[in-house]
């Protein structure tokens, strides 16, 4: 098997304890690959080398333009090794290769967008009402950072967050999901030691939430966590963080409701659907696992739905003709079944898939057909809970009124969609949907310049677009007095327009 090494301070290096761990090809079952598993002494020397990284050397004394420059050759890099990189991800995640190719030959416009931002990061000078003083503001980095990114879209995932903070100046460590870290291993390989990132300025230590991903959260010179993954976690994240009063964004769960008006073009909307919750295996945070559809359409479009979902071709994950590729991994295909089994026992209707997808389906180790609940109310537990995988559950609503109601009964509000062709709707819709993002009439639509992120418990903070680099970034303010002589009472502070 492949064995990899982690990456600190430039150099690559065996886990302190030299212990590994393997990783394994969910299509297969079988293990490829080993991979350091770091702990509390691998968090510590990348976290310092971070911190030396960001005070001294060559990263401080390169000039923004010079940043820009780095992250364009970053973007290149990706862009010549995107099917080796997709390739790699596909083995460790079971996602499709024509979903990951695609995210990969993506990839490298985010490091072309925050490459060009990194040298328009500007204050501003304020007019203040105190005569003889010159004020201004400074936009600097906040520091060292910690990424703890999923298993899902890796690379995707970590360049949502590395673009921005390289740009402001930031330097990063980095921990990817146990599950798939392999992909990011070959990006620091082929692209952040190709590109010259100088030493320290990108740190990977590989590993366990709990023993590793806990004492990278606490690091004393950590200034700034970015988490992807589940509420639960996140949460625990955040508490951790708080503690030294680190600044944290968090890109969480979600429960996504996919709203079907009976003036949409029906099979545009299924296709929409399709697209919502089974492309990625619905394992994506933004998945539309929760079908809202107009009573008046309800039938006919449970009809089509049926019919599109139930011709999907399963199969190999690194073949460009499937369409829906296993579960990534084993404890998330029990959860999955497990979900299912709660949606049968609280009563709601299975009228596709509702288990294993076996050999002769074209599964393989960890299959789940594609799964279709009617019959399902908002207030069930399949309705409620994140399942992260491909079960839809099908809610009928009356009105405008009734399915804003129901798409904001929920804890999350991360994603939304909206399918009609009136604007006067899709517009109202837009405002009263409580979600981090509205689709109208497409789904799961994403750009390096548009915020990303969630309201109530799908996360804090934005990633993407010109937003995103706020978040790496703290101002400070300047004070000059030009006055000679005077200076009023030194006892009083200096409030009044005159002062």
């Amino acid at each position: 098997m492949k064995r990899y090494q982690t990456y600190i301070d430039g150099k690559w290096t065996d886990a302190a304890s030299g212990k590994v761990f393997e990783t394994s090809d969910p299509y297969t079952g079988e293990p490829w690959a080993l991979v350091p598993e770091c702990d509390a002494r691998d968090a510590e020397l990348a976290c310092n080398a971070a911190a030396r990284a960001f005070e001294s050397g060559p990263w401080p004394a390169m000039t923004a333009t010079a940043r820009g420059r780095l992250l364009r050759k970053m973007g290149d890099l990706i862009a010549k090794h995107a099917k080796h990189l997709a390739e790699i991800e596909v083995r460790d995640n079971g996602k499709l290769i024509s979903e990951m190719y695609a995210q990969t030959q993506y990839l490298p416009e985010w490091y072309y967008y925050y490459g060009g931002l990194a040298d328009k990061i500007t204050g501003q000078t304020i007019p203040v009402d105190k005569p003889d003083h010159f004020c201004y503001t400074l936009k600097e980095p906040v520091g060292p950072c910690v990424f703890i990114t999923p298993w899902n879209s890796p690379l995707m995932l970590v360049g949502w967050k590395l673009a921005p903070a390289l740009a402001a100046g930031c330097t990063v460590v980095i921990k990817p999901s146990e599950f798939t870290s392999a992909s990011l291993l070959e990006f620091m390989k082929l692209v952040v030691e190709e590109a010259g990132v100088p030493p320290g300025v990108i740190n990977v230590v590989t590993g366990f939430g709990a023993v590793v991903g806990e004492p990278l959260v606490t690091h004393p010179k950590i200034a700034k966590v970015a988490f992807t993954g589940g509420t639960a976690t996140g949460a625990r994240v955040n508490e951790l963080a708080a503690r030294t009063f680190k600044k944290v964004s968090l890109e969480l769960g979600g429960k996504s409701p996919n709203i079907m008006f009976d003036d949409c073009i029906l099979d545009e909307a299924v296709n929409g659907a399709i697209s919502g919750i089974f492309a990625a295996t619905g394992q994506t945070c933004i998945a539309g696992s929760r079908l809202l559809v107009q009573e008046s359409i309800h039938d006919k479009f449970v009809e089509k739905l049926v019919e599109v979902a139930a011709s999907a071709k399963l199969g190999n994950p690194q073949l460009f003709e499937t369409q829906v590729g296993p579960v990534t991994t084993p404890p998330q295909y029990q959860k999955i079944l497990g979900y299912i089994d709660i949606a049968k026992g609280e009563g709601a209707k299975c009228v596709l898939g509702g288990g294993p997808a076996t050999a002769a389906e074209g599964g393989g180790k960890y299959f789940v057909k594609p799964t279709i609940f009617t019959g399902v109310n908002n207030k069930m537990r399949i309705a409620q809970e994140e399942v992260f995988g491909p079960v839809l559950s099908v809610i009928k609503f009356k009105d405008e009124a009734e399915a804003i109601q129901i798409a904001n009964d929920i804890a999350y509000g991360l994603g939304s969609g909206v399918w009609t062709q009136s604007v006067r709707r899709a517009t109202m819709m837009a405002q009263k949907i409580k979600a981090g993002t509205v689709w109208v009439n497409t789904y799961r639509a994403v750009s390096f310049t548009m915020p990303f992120g969630g309201y109530k418990a799908s996360g804090l903070g934005r990633e993407n677009g010109a937003e995103a680099i706020e978040g790496y970034l703290q101002t400070k303010s300047v004070w000059i007095n030009n006055a000679v002589g005077g200076g009023g009472n030194p006892f009083v502070m200096k409030t009044a327009s005159n002062s």
